[in-house]
């Protein structure tokens, strides 16, 4: 009886372990574009976590330029877009790819370049700089891939009323790369560049390079975040992305990113309830 007992047991157990598995809750997860200046940066690595312990959603970046990024949101590739361009911004919202753009943070350019300045540009008026670097057809890397790092720097050469594409070649190089490329390539190069504040107090590589230009009003950088359009893309997680962006806009996320430093200084400052922003 004993041994019958025993074998019946045996059986049983054997049976429930070649049962499949029951499956485990989905993962509530989403995709987010966004500027390799956020991630480069390390601002995600500090907030995401607390909006995943906050919520359970997990969040994948997929870091571009801001070109880029819009251009995944179009595609419908990702579930939110998180950049630095509002123009291009409110053309997304335009266009239906999105159909509201949210104020999240700021901060501000910076020109970066060697700290002898052989071109001249030290102050806190960027167009009388670059003017300057065009005179002197002083090396300057350009990232030259539709960031929003790109954008700006496009705009405030039209400000100065130069074309750098004459001087490209020469003077002028475009690396069609990230912020941290592009300052890696200055910093080997002696070159100069505009760089956005956050990815550059968390750049190591500096070697010569310092900050030459910086507080020009032309030089702030707002970024905004925008949910694609579930309209035109039905499999968008759109619950999941609205909770992501209503916990940035929020005072839990708002001072997330406020408290987020590298030795003491402050990369982004939140202004979500800027009308203006």
């Amino acid at each position: 009886m004993l041994r019958r007992n025993l074998l019946s047991a045996l059986a049983t157990a054997l049976t429930l372990a070649l049962l499949p598995a029951e499956p485990k809750a989905q993962e509530r997860s989403i995709t987010v574009a966004s500027t390799t200046s956020t991630e480069q940066s390390g601002l995600f690595g500090h907030i995401l976590p607390a909006f995943t312990k906050a919520t359970g959603i997990a969040v994948r970046v997929v870091a571009l330029g801001t070109g880029q990024a819009l251009d995944v949101g179009r595609r419908g590739d990702a579930d939110v877009v998180f950049v630095h361009d509002r123009a291009a911004e409110e053309k997304f919202v335009a266009e239906g790819f999105a159909t509201r753009r949210y104020p999240v943070m700021y901060n501000d350019f910076i020109l970066a370049g060697p700290k002898a300045d052989p071109a001249g540009t030290k102050g806190n008026d960027i167009v009388a700089a670059l003017k300057h670097i065009a005179e002197k057809k002083a090396p300057f890397v350009s990232r030259g891939d539709r960031s929003g790092t790109h954008a700006a720097e496009l705009r405030l050469w039209q400000l100065a009323g130069i074309d750098p594409a004459t001087g490209r070649g020469v003077w002028y190089r475009e690396i069609g790369q990230g912020m941290g490329a592009a300052l890696n390539t200055a910093a080997a190069s002696d070159a100069y560049l505009l760089s956005d504040r956050g990815t550059w107090i968390s750049f190591k590589n500096r070697q010569d390079l310092g900050i030459l230009t910086e507080g020009d009003k032309r030089l702030f950088n707002q970024y905004g975040v925008m949910l694609v359009n579930p309209a035109r893309h039905g499999h968008v997680k759109a619950a999941e992305a609205q909770a992501f962006i209503d916990w940035l806009v929020s005072k839990e996320g708002q001072d997330a990113i406020a408290a987020y430093q590298i030795g003491g200084e402050q990369l982004f400052f939140p202004n979500a309830n800027d009308p203006n922003g």
